[in-house]
């Protein structure tokens, strides 16, 4: 059997499998996600090229295509629209088939032409990486077998599934379907786990979609991105400018809400109605269910997850099991209803931030004279909600 020019023991080659791979996911994660497609950062342009060449070799895959893809995705989110919402298309499906749903997009070249603004349109674009897109995969696998004799085909093959089955399938897919929520965006997105490390921080897929221009995806103290630390690597380095990270959120002792109020509501309302979520719907939902009776207890739990996720996302049948539970607990019922109102100060917003201003008293005078608790809290806490945006560099 020929082994090629760099034999190794089994597990080097192993390990030159997750390096290769590896170097894939970040050039996906830094160079086409947050580089091109939100703007978060910038990269050196030898950094960029670098990730540009890379992923033309183990990918084949076209700049302006990908970004085009993507932000769609982020624009159509859900909807019949969106290239590969589970929601719509099914879980197995954009799992399985999540490269032919990529390349049944990429096939409209209205895609491009409306979202791929901004993205590399030079020479070697042009004549080599757009015109040649075949060809980098096949050098790719000629350079495998060259070093690594015939299980330099296997190599080739892993490479060539790596990003369609975890960029494709995993995220597209898992990641609007499976895992736990920090935010309440109008999307099924969700944080695969606590610790994007395999993926280069992707698996951070609920915080990405509710900060989409954030060049970090690790909102809370016990989530690790990796594809943060590469980023803060390159900028030690005079390599990379962070231009974007979420805000994080601050409660201020203040009489009244004011302008500086309604700025910080409408730039960080996922911040709003996840405390809103954690200090009134939660705490109300709990207690209400500690003193029902064993059905009323059932249906209540049944109704948590419509309680906290966005109406646009509640089917028919979640949605009538939540209307149950509403119409056994009048104080569940209440608490519901600011929510709703509280999502229309955005949703209906006003032209002028001075009547939203308005509006944002009034729904925390009449929340105060509720007569509940948590709900006047937060009312009172809300008025002093301020957003703090952290340092780029």
């Amino acid at each position: 059997m020929w082994f090629g020019l760099l034999p190794l023991p089994w597990w080097g080659y192993i390990l030159v499998v997750l390096g290769l791979t590896h170097v894939t996911i970040a050039a996906v994660t830094l160079y086409l996600h947050r580089h091109q497609a939100h703007r978060a950062l910038d990269l050196h342009p030898l950094v960029a090229h670098f990730f540009r060449f890379w992923l033309w070799l183990t990918t084949g895959m076209v700049t302006a295509e990908w970004v085009a893809v993507h932000r769609k995705h982020h624009a159509r989110c859900e909807t019949e629209e969106d290239p590969h919402s589970p929601q719509v298309l099914g879980l197995r499906r954009v799992l399985l088939e999540g490269a032919e749903l990529y390349r049944g997009a990429t096939a409209d070249p209205s895609i491009v032409a409306e979202f791929a603004h901004g993205t590399p349109d030079d020479w070697v674009e042009r004549n080599v990486y757009r015109r040649f897109n075949f060809l980098g995969v096949t050098l790719m696998a000629v350079i495998d077998v060259a070093l690594f004799g015939a299980l330099g085909i296997s190599i080739w093959a892993v490479q060539m599934l790596w990003i369609p089955f975890w960029a494709a399938g995993v995220i597209n897919g898992v990641g609007h379907a499976l895992g736990y929520r920090n935010f309440e965006p109008a999307d099924a997105s969700t944080n695969l786990v606590p610790w994007g490390a395999v993926i280069g921080g992707e698996e951070l897929h609920n915080n990405h979609h509710a900060f989409p221009s954030s060049a970090r995806f690790a909102l809370r103290p016990w989530e690790f991105d990796l594809g943060w630390c590469y980023i803060r690597a390159l900028q030690a380095l005079g390599l990379a400018r962070v231009k974007r990270v979420a805000p994080s959120a601050r409660i201020q002792d203040k009489p009244e809400a004011d302008l500086e109020t309604v700025r910080s509501l409408v730039r960080a309302r996922v911040h709003v109605m996840a405390f809103y979520a954690r200090d009134v719907l939660l705490p109300t939902w709990r207690a209400e269910r500690a003193n029902a009776d064993r059905g009323c207890r059932r249906l209540l739990r049944r109704a948590r997850r419509a309680l906290v996720r966005d109406p646009a996302l509640v089917d028919e049948s979640a949605q009538a099991r939540l209307e149950q539970a509403l119409a056994q607990s009048a104080r569940l019922e209440t608490v519901y209803r600011y929510k709703l109102a509280l999502q229309q100060l955005w949703v209906r917003a006003p032209r002028s931030h001075e009547a939203l201003l308005q509006q944002l008293r009034q729904w925390c005078a009449e929340a105060e004279a509720t007569g509940i608790q948590t709900l006047e809290d937060f009312a009172r806490r809300l008025r002093g909600f301020t957003v703090v945006q952290p340092a780029a560099a």
